[in-house]
């Protein structure tokens, strides 16, 4: 069932995100099938992240989808540990186990990303680090589907023992280089 879901969430990203578009419309689809998400995916290696494409979409907007595998994990105390992303919109699918996702809140200890990681690069776009109290927490489970605006501030209080999901970033400032594909699917 989840592989039903998944294939018509990645076929209707080009239309949502270019359902007003007038000008640069793409004249194709890009198919992103479940062999390439295994390759990556069994790339990770100790990795948290790995970007499987990036694609133009058209109006200056460039979408990526990544996999994305996290183990267990506890904060104890109200602080958590997070990442904001400045120009990029994040949806997460999860694809296996749980977690709970802390969102917002009250935000100390700012942390930028070096501006010529991978992370910042090919990942992520430029991203800050902070410490967070008072966000809302929800726990998220396979099947489950999160959109994280650019900007709000994101991280996992508690995975009991791993969380795997994809996520679709939607890049309206085309910070990410379009076109890039895992190096694992050359």
């Amino acid at each position: 069932m989840y592989s039903k879901v998944l294939k018509a969430i990645l076929a209707a990203i080009p239309f949502v995100f270019n359902a007003n578009v007038q000008a640069q419309v793409p004249d194709n689809a890009t198919h992103i099938p479940v062999s390439e998400i295994m390759t990556v995916f069994e790339n990770l290696g100790d990795t948290l992240d790995q970007q499987i494409r990036i694609v133009d979409v058209g109006d200056d907007i460039n979408v990526g989808v990544g996999v994305l595998r996290r183990v267990g994990q506890r904060t104890e105390g109200e602080a958590v540990r997070t990442i904001v992303h400045y120009n990029i919109t994040e949806v997460y699918y999860v694809l296996s186990g749980s977690g709970i996702l802390v969102t917002g809140g009250d935000q100390t200890d700012p942390v930028e990303l070096p501006p010529d990681g991978h992370s910042v690069t090919v990942l992520i776009g430029p991203s800050g680090l902070r410490t967070v109290t008072s966000g809302q927490e929800q726990t998220i489970v396979a099947g489950d589907i999160v959109i994280i605006p650019a900007g709000v501030t994101h991280g996992f209080r508690h995975i009991q023992d791993q969380i795997t999901y994809l996520a679709v970033r939607v890049d309206h400032a085309q910070v990410l280089p379009a076109g890039y594909a895992h190096p694992s699917l050359e």
